[in-house]
Protein backbone atom coordinates (compact mmCIF):
# COMPACT_ATOMS: atom_id res chain seq x y z
CA UNK A 1 0.00 0.00 0.00
CA UNK A 2 1.28 3.45 -0.54
CA UNK A 3 2.01 5.83 2.19
CA UNK A 4 -0.77 7.66 3.21
CA UNK A 5 0.71 11.67 1.72
CA UNK A 6 2.46 13.80 4.97
CA UNK A 7 0.87 16.76 6.59
CA UNK A 8 2.56 20.38 6.49
CA UNK A 9 5.35 20.43 8.82
CA UNK A 10 4.05 23.65 9.91
CA UNK A 11 1.63 26.56 8.51
CA UNK A 12 1.81 30.13 8.39
CA UNK A 13 -1.05 32.42 9.05
CA UNK A 14 -1.71 36.07 8.72
CA UNK A 15 -1.48 37.64 5.65
CA UNK A 16 -4.89 38.60 5.64
CA UNK A 17 -5.35 38.16 2.68
CA UNK A 18 -5.03 35.58 -0.78
CA UNK A 19 -0.66 34.54 -1.42
CA UNK A 20 0.19 35.01 -4.47
CA UNK A 21 3.84 34.61 -5.01
CA UNK A 22 6.60 32.60 -2.44
CA UNK A 23 10.40 33.28 -2.24
CA UNK A 24 12.97 31.62 -0.11
CA UNK A 25 16.41 32.78 0.75
CA UNK A 26 18.67 30.56 2.02
CA UNK A 27 22.07 32.69 3.24
CA UNK A 28 22.24 34.38 6.08
CA UNK A 29 23.45 34.58 9.90
CA UNK A 30 21.50 31.28 10.12
CA UNK A 31 22.35 29.34 7.19
CA UNK A 32 19.90 26.26 7.80
CA UNK A 33 17.08 28.46 8.58
CA UNK A 34 15.66 30.07 5.43
CA UNK A 35 13.76 33.51 5.50
CA UNK A 36 10.04 33.42 3.52
CA UNK A 37 9.10 36.15 1.25
CA UNK A 38 5.25 35.94 0.97
CA UNK A 39 3.74 38.38 -1.62
CA UNK A 40 -0.16 39.08 -1.01
CA UNK A 41 -3.60 40.11 -2.60
CA UNK A 42 -3.45 43.81 -0.72
CA UNK A 43 -0.04 44.64 -1.34
CA UNK A 44 2.07 44.08 1.58
CA UNK A 45 5.08 41.57 1.63
CA UNK A 46 5.62 39.33 4.70
CA UNK A 47 8.87 38.27 5.61
CA UNK A 48 8.73 35.01 7.92
CA UNK A 49 10.89 34.01 10.17
CA UNK A 50 10.67 30.14 10.09
CA UNK A 51 12.26 29.71 13.18
CA UNK A 52 9.34 31.55 15.15
CA UNK A 53 6.49 30.71 12.18
CA UNK A 54 5.91 34.17 12.77
CA UNK A 55 6.26 37.36 10.19
CA UNK A 56 9.61 39.43 11.02
CA UNK A 57 8.67 42.39 8.64
CA UNK A 58 5.49 43.61 6.74
CA UNK A 59 6.38 45.68 3.60
CA UNK A 60 3.83 47.91 1.55
CA UNK A 61 4.89 49.89 -1.38
CA UNK A 62 2.39 48.75 -4.10
CA UNK A 63 -0.48 51.29 -2.67
CA UNK A 64 -2.62 48.09 -2.15
CA UNK A 65 -2.24 46.57 -4.97
CA UNK A 66 -1.77 42.49 -5.38
CA UNK A 67 2.02 41.53 -5.33
CA UNK A 68 2.91 39.11 -7.93
CA UNK A 69 6.38 38.58 -7.61
CA UNK A 70 9.11 38.65 -4.72
CA UNK A 71 12.66 37.88 -5.74
CA UNK A 72 16.41 38.28 -3.71
CA UNK A 73 19.11 39.86 -5.31
CA UNK A 74 22.29 38.19 -4.31
CA UNK A 75 21.14 37.91 -0.27
CA UNK A 76 18.55 38.58 1.57
CA UNK A 77 18.80 42.41 1.92
CA UNK A 78 18.44 43.15 -1.15
CA UNK A 79 14.21 42.46 -2.78
CA UNK A 80 12.63 43.10 -5.87
CA UNK A 81 9.01 43.35 -5.99
CA UNK A 82 6.37 43.59 -8.37
CA UNK A 83 2.85 44.58 -8.38
CA UNK A 84 -0.26 44.97 -10.11
CA UNK A 85 0.23 48.56 -10.02
CA UNK A 86 2.66 48.68 -13.10
CA UNK A 87 5.61 48.91 -10.58
CA UNK A 88 8.75 47.10 -9.87
CA UNK A 89 10.21 48.10 -6.51
CA UNK A 90 13.99 47.47 -5.36
CA UNK A 91 14.24 47.20 -1.27
CA UNK A 92 17.17 47.79 0.70
CA UNK A 93 16.58 45.63 3.88
CA UNK A 94 19.75 46.09 5.33
CA UNK A 95 20.37 46.79 9.45
CA UNK A 96 15.99 46.83 9.50
CA UNK A 97 15.63 49.12 6.55
CA UNK A 98 12.30 49.15 4.88
CA UNK A 99 12.53 51.23 2.18
CA UNK A 100 11.66 50.79 -1.72
CA UNK A 101 15.91 52.54 -3.18
CA UNK A 102 14.58 52.52 -6.74
CA UNK A 103 11.23 51.77 -9.11
CA UNK A 104 10.68 50.78 -12.32
CA UNK A 105 6.93 51.25 -14.00
CA UNK A 106 6.03 48.25 -16.16
CA UNK A 107 3.36 49.66 -18.07
CA UNK A 108 1.88 46.66 -18.32
CA UNK A 109 -1.37 45.47 -16.11
CA UNK A 110 -1.36 41.50 -16.55
CA UNK A 111 -0.58 38.90 -14.02
CA UNK A 112 3.07 37.87 -15.57
CA UNK A 113 5.64 37.82 -13.23
CA UNK A 114 9.02 39.13 -13.99
CA UNK A 115 12.24 37.27 -14.17
CA UNK A 116 15.75 37.64 -13.06
CA UNK A 117 19.00 36.52 -14.36
CA UNK A 118 22.46 37.45 -12.45
CA UNK A 119 25.09 38.10 -15.14
CA UNK A 120 27.67 39.51 -13.03
CA UNK A 121 28.58 40.66 -9.44
CA UNK A 122 26.07 43.12 -8.70
CA UNK A 123 24.40 43.07 -12.23
CA UNK A 124 21.23 41.58 -13.30
CA UNK A 125 19.12 40.82 -16.24
CA UNK A 126 15.14 41.63 -15.95
CA UNK A 127 12.55 40.03 -18.15
CA UNK A 128 9.13 41.67 -17.92
CA UNK A 129 6.17 42.29 -19.54
CA UNK A 130 6.24 45.27 -22.13
CA UNK A 131 4.18 47.84 -23.09
CA UNK A 132 2.52 46.81 -26.09
CA UNK A 133 0.67 43.49 -26.16
CA UNK A 134 3.03 41.07 -27.58
CA UNK A 135 6.34 42.67 -25.97
CA UNK A 136 9.17 41.64 -23.64
CA UNK A 137 11.19 44.20 -22.10
CA UNK A 138 14.90 43.43 -20.89
CA UNK A 139 16.41 45.86 -18.50
CA UNK A 140 19.43 45.72 -16.34
CA UNK A 141 20.16 46.36 -12.95
CA UNK A 142 20.57 48.53 -11.44
CA UNK A 143 21.03 50.85 -13.83
CA UNK A 144 17.68 50.10 -15.74
CA UNK A 145 19.33 50.25 -18.67
CA UNK A 146 17.13 48.94 -21.75
CA UNK A 147 18.79 45.78 -23.60
CA UNK A 148 16.23 45.25 -25.95
CA UNK A 149 12.57 44.46 -26.84
CA UNK A 150 11.39 41.56 -27.75
CA UNK A 151 8.45 41.56 -30.68
CA UNK A 152 7.22 38.64 -32.35
CA UNK A 153 7.15 38.65 -35.90
CA UNK A 154 4.62 40.78 -37.93
CA UNK A 155 1.34 38.54 -37.75
CA UNK A 156 2.29 35.71 -35.13
CA UNK A 157 -0.95 36.17 -33.20
CA UNK A 158 1.03 34.94 -29.63
CA UNK A 159 -1.58 37.28 -27.48
CA UNK A 160 -0.04 38.77 -24.19
CA UNK A 161 3.14 36.92 -22.42
CA UNK A 162 1.99 35.21 -19.42
CA UNK A 163 5.14 33.84 -17.86
CA UNK A 164 8.91 34.55 -18.46
CA UNK A 165 11.69 32.69 -17.52
CA UNK A 166 15.74 33.82 -18.13
CA UNK A 167 17.91 31.41 -18.23
CA UNK A 168 21.78 30.81 -19.34
CA UNK A 169 22.57 27.38 -20.67
CA UNK A 170 26.03 27.17 -19.54
CA UNK A 171 28.71 29.32 -18.46
CA UNK A 172 29.48 32.13 -20.50
CA UNK A 173 27.23 31.39 -22.86
CA UNK A 174 24.55 34.15 -23.61
CA UNK A 175 21.09 34.00 -21.84
CA UNK A 176 17.93 33.22 -23.18
CA UNK A 177 14.79 33.86 -22.37
CA UNK A 178 11.67 31.26 -22.08
CA UNK A 179 8.58 33.05 -22.74
CA UNK A 180 4.75 31.49 -22.21
CA UNK A 181 2.11 33.13 -24.50
CA UNK A 182 -1.71 33.63 -24.11
CA UNK A 183 -2.38 31.38 -27.54
CA UNK A 184 -0.29 28.49 -25.73
CA UNK A 185 2.80 28.68 -27.21
CA UNK A 186 6.57 28.54 -25.34
CA UNK A 187 8.89 30.81 -27.27
CA UNK A 188 12.54 30.60 -26.73
CA UNK A 189 14.43 34.02 -27.01
CA UNK A 190 18.06 35.18 -27.77
CA UNK A 191 18.31 37.82 -25.47
CA UNK A 192 21.50 39.59 -26.70
CA UNK A 193 20.37 39.17 -30.33
CA UNK A 194 16.61 40.00 -29.42
CA UNK A 195 15.15 37.30 -31.68
CA UNK A 196 13.42 34.38 -31.32
CA UNK A 197 15.12 31.15 -31.85
CA UNK A 198 12.24 28.67 -31.83
CA UNK A 199 8.24 28.83 -31.00
CA UNK A 200 6.28 25.59 -30.11
CA UNK A 201 2.92 25.25 -29.16
CA UNK A 202 2.56 23.42 -25.58
CA UNK A 203 -1.24 23.96 -25.13
CA UNK A 204 -4.34 25.05 -26.16
CA UNK A 205 -4.99 27.96 -23.74
CA UNK A 206 -2.66 30.69 -22.33
CA UNK A 207 0.85 29.17 -20.69
CA UNK A 208 -0.08 29.77 -16.87
CA UNK A 209 3.76 28.77 -15.81
CA UNK A 210 6.97 27.48 -17.10
CA UNK A 211 10.42 26.17 -15.45
CA UNK A 212 13.60 25.08 -17.28
CA UNK A 213 16.38 22.68 -16.47
CA UNK A 214 19.51 24.14 -18.05
CA UNK A 215 21.78 20.79 -17.54
CA UNK A 216 18.89 18.33 -19.14
CA UNK A 217 18.02 21.05 -21.62
CA UNK A 218 14.51 20.68 -20.70
CA UNK A 219 11.54 22.24 -19.36
CA UNK A 220 7.65 22.05 -18.25
CA UNK A 221 4.46 23.93 -18.61
CA UNK A 222 0.98 24.18 -17.26
CA UNK A 223 -2.03 26.04 -18.43
CA UNK A 224 -5.80 26.07 -17.17
CA UNK A 225 -6.24 22.76 -18.90
CA UNK A 226 -5.72 19.00 -17.54
CA UNK A 227 -1.82 18.97 -18.93
CA UNK A 228 1.18 19.51 -18.45
CA UNK A 229 3.86 19.67 -21.51
CA UNK A 230 7.62 18.74 -21.06
CA UNK A 231 9.78 19.98 -24.16
CA UNK A 232 13.37 19.90 -24.62
CA UNK A 233 15.92 22.29 -26.66
CA UNK A 234 17.83 19.62 -29.22
CA UNK A 235 21.42 21.07 -30.01
CA UNK A 236 20.26 23.36 -33.24
CA UNK A 237 18.52 25.40 -30.20
CA UNK A 238 14.44 24.07 -31.41
CA UNK A 239 12.17 23.02 -28.70
CA UNK A 240 10.57 19.83 -29.51
CA UNK A 241 7.90 18.32 -27.10
CA UNK A 242 9.22 15.48 -25.24
CA UNK A 243 5.86 14.28 -23.65
CA UNK A 244 2.80 15.24 -21.84
CA UNK A 245 1.39 14.39 -18.62
CA UNK A 246 -2.65 13.82 -18.15
CA UNK A 247 -3.86 15.39 -14.49
CA UNK A 248 -7.05 14.51 -12.78
CA UNK A 249 -8.08 18.55 -12.21
CA UNK A 250 -7.63 20.97 -14.42
CA UNK A 251 -5.67 24.46 -13.80
CA UNK A 252 -1.86 24.54 -12.78
CA UNK A 253 -1.00 28.18 -11.46
CA UNK A 254 2.39 27.93 -10.62
CA UNK A 255 5.38 24.98 -11.44
CA UNK A 256 8.56 25.05 -9.86
CA UNK A 257 11.50 22.39 -10.07
CA UNK A 258 13.37 22.10 -7.25
CA UNK A 259 17.37 23.31 -7.16
CA UNK A 260 18.89 19.52 -7.25
CA UNK A 261 16.92 18.82 -10.32
CA UNK A 262 15.30 15.90 -8.75
CA UNK A 263 11.25 16.78 -8.02
CA UNK A 264 9.15 19.66 -9.01
CA UNK A 265 5.87 21.01 -7.62
CA UNK A 266 2.84 22.44 -9.17
CA UNK A 267 0.48 24.38 -7.66
CA UNK A 268 -3.05 23.50 -8.62
CA UNK A 269 -6.88 25.36 -8.95
CA UNK A 270 -7.86 21.87 -7.25
CA UNK A 271 -6.37 22.83 -4.07
CA UNK A 272 -4.22 20.70 -3.85
CA UNK A 273 -0.04 20.63 -5.20
CA UNK A 274 0.98 17.36 -6.77
CA UNK A 275 4.83 16.37 -6.27
CA UNK A 276 6.67 14.51 -9.76
CA UNK A 277 9.45 13.11 -10.29
CA UNK A 278 11.72 15.31 -12.76
CA UNK A 279 13.36 12.24 -14.64
CA UNK A 280 10.21 10.48 -15.77
CA UNK A 281 7.08 12.46 -14.57
CA UNK A 282 6.73 10.31 -12.27
CA UNK A 283 3.58 11.18 -9.81
CA UNK A 284 4.97 11.35 -6.35
CA UNK A 285 2.36 12.47 -4.18
CA UNK A 286 -0.71 14.60 -3.95
CA UNK A 287 -0.78 17.19 -0.64
CA UNK A 288 -3.84 18.03 0.41
CA UNK A 289 -3.84 20.58 2.67
CA UNK A 290 -5.59 23.82 0.88
CA UNK A 291 -9.32 24.55 1.40
CA UNK A 292 -9.00 26.79 -2.25
CA UNK A 293 -6.95 27.58 -5.03
CA UNK A 294 -2.98 27.03 -4.68
CA UNK A 295 -1.23 30.22 -6.58
CA UNK A 296 2.32 29.26 -5.49
CA UNK A 297 5.15 27.00 -4.82
CA UNK A 298 8.71 27.36 -3.87
CA UNK A 299 11.09 25.23 -2.75
CA UNK A 300 14.28 26.23 -0.33
CA UNK A 301 17.87 25.50 -1.29
CA UNK A 302 19.73 25.07 1.58
CA UNK A 303 23.20 24.20 2.26
CA UNK A 304 22.51 20.71 4.00
CA UNK A 305 19.50 18.69 1.67
CA UNK A 306 18.40 17.29 4.72
CA UNK A 307 16.70 20.68 5.49
CA UNK A 308 15.46 21.47 2.03
CA UNK A 309 11.48 22.51 2.32
CA UNK A 310 8.45 23.68 0.10
CA UNK A 311 6.15 26.41 0.79
CA UNK A 312 2.64 26.51 -1.13
CA UNK A 313 0.77 29.66 -0.71
CA UNK A 314 -3.19 29.82 -1.36
CA UNK A 315 -6.15 31.82 -2.27
CA UNK A 316 -7.20 30.78 1.44
CA UNK A 317 -4.33 33.35 2.91
CA UNK A 318 -2.52 30.44 4.57
CA UNK A 319 0.94 29.01 3.91
CA UNK A 320 1.94 25.69 4.24
CA UNK A 321 5.29 24.36 4.49
CA UNK A 322 6.71 21.14 3.83
CA UNK A 323 9.42 18.18 4.42
CA UNK A 324 9.06 15.51 1.55
CA UNK A 325 12.04 14.08 -0.25
CA UNK A 326 14.17 16.18 1.43
CA UNK A 327 17.30 13.54 1.75
CA UNK A 328 18.44 12.73 -1.19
Amino acid sequence: MALPPPDPQFVLRGTSAPVHTLHFSCGGPEPDIPLLFSGSENGFIHVWNLKTHRVDTALDGHGGKSICCVETMGGKDRLLSQGRDQRICLWDLAEGRTSVTDSVFTEHVGFCRCSLLKVAQGRWLMAMAGRSLEEVQILELPSKTSVCTLKPEVGAKLGMPMCLKLRQPSCGSQPVLLAGYEDGSVVLWNVSMGKALSQLICHQEPVMSLDFDSEKAKGISGSSEKVLSIWSLNEQQNLQVYKTHELVNAGISDITIRPDKKILATAGWDHRIRIFGWKKLKPLAVLDYHTATVHCVSFSDPCDPRERLLAAGSKDQRISVWSIYAQT
